[in-house]
């Protein structure tokens, strides 16, 4: 079960659909102002102009996002590095959520944002801990190497 992780109602809340070539953003500041959605290329300069708006918007951002294979990495570091908070939401979490909301398993990138956002809302995340910064990647390549040995995975020219 994920532990819950409560979102202070003064914070503005931004949900990242992350993906291959770009990732849905949508941002929801604190009540009286408006949502507000746009995408942002995988690149620096567009994460810097994203990062300098957000920084904008007020002193508390708490910003969510699926781990989508290996494509959330760079914006999570980036994100971490410039000081804001991350969550993260479980796959199952979000797949679950977006198929109570719509009623159906139909997936897009605007409509995850949706998903994630309410799940910020709503407290179900995780603390995102960058595993560059806390010294937990050469375990998780480690973990995921003994894993295939486990398998038995073996080269093709493996005499023995």
């Amino acid at each position: 079960m994920t532990k819950t992780d409560s979102t202070p109602g003064s914070a503005t809340l931004v949900a990242v659909d992350v993906a291959k070539g770009h990732n849905e953003v949508l941002i929801e500041p604190p009540l009286p102002a408006r949502r507000r959605h746009f995408r942002v290329a995988n690149a620096l300069e567009d994460y810097e102009r994203m990062a300098d708006y957000l920084r904008g918007l007020g002193p508390r951002t708490v910003v969510g996002f699926e781990a989508t294979g290996n494509y959330h990495r760079p914006l999570a570091h980036f994100l971490h590095r410039q000081g804001f908070e991350l969550r993260l939401i479980p796959t199952l979490a979000l797949a679950r959520t977006r198929e109570a909301m719509h009623n159906s398993w139909d997936k897009n990138d605007p409509k995850d944002a949706q998903v994630i956002l309410h799940l910020l809302k709503t407290g179900l995340t995780q603390t995102w801990h960058d595993p560059l910064v806390s010294g937990t990647h050469d375990a998780q390549e480690l973990s995921k190497t003994h894993h295939q040995v486990a398998l038995g995975v073996r080269p093709r020219n493996f005499a023995g």
